[in-house]
């Protein structure tokens, strides 16, 4: 039931952020929801009172786009539209895609926080953000992978799944007897 509840959150969170354009293209829709998702996963991390994973999202996001960043001056990778590009001409800042990027952090963010009922909704946004880069010709297939490829390795040195400070107790009963335990998580 909250997986469910918490879905829905993500949907109508997800929708009120979008601008109600009936002009907006794929590619205006995309950079919208490539701007909330890390807006919504921050919210999150500050409803649940966890600043230790915000903390484990803003390094991981910032890593992530640091290192894309820093590849786009590196690689020299023609933007689709550019075809073909010139030495005089031309956009060579294809590779990797930034605002994929932007996106698929906070997805892989949420994935390995919260679980697959935060990550599965962001993961379908961030497809979309991916999807409109590719379709609106700014990037290609590969420079949205390699985005995500980078967003889940700094995730996966950085986010830790949630665990809540605090006092636990259980009573379980066999056919030997009753048991409790209480124990404290830190």
């Amino acid at each position: 039931m909250k997986s469910g509840i918490v879905a829905v959150v993500l949907v109508v969170l997800l929708s009120i952020t979008l601008p109600a354009r009936a002009s907006s293209n794929d590619e205006t829709i995309g950079k919208d929801v490539a701007v909330a998702l890390p807006v919504i996963a921050g919210g999150i991390t500050v409803w649940r009172h966890d600043w230790t994973g915000l903390a484990q999202l803003a390094v991981s996001g910032i890593a992530t786009v640091g290192t894309v960043y820093g590849l786009k001056q590196i690689v020299r990778e023609c933007r689709p539209f550019a075809e073909p590009c010139t030495h005089n001409g031309g956009n060579w800042n294809s590779f990797p895609s930034g605002t994929s990027a932007v996106a698929f952090v906070p997805a892989q963010f949420l994935w390995q926080r919260y679980g697959w009922e935060y990550g599965l909704p962001a993961y379908a946004a961030a497809a979309y953000v991916g999807y409109s880069r590719v379709e609106s010709k700014e990037h290609h297939w590969w420079d949205v992978v390699a985005s995500a490829a980078i967003s889940v390795g700094y995730n996966e040195i950085f986010t830790t799944p949630y665990r809540p400070r605090g006092f636990y107790s259980d009573l379980s009963a066999t056919p030997d007897g009753v048991y409790a335990s209480l124990h404290y998580r830190w």
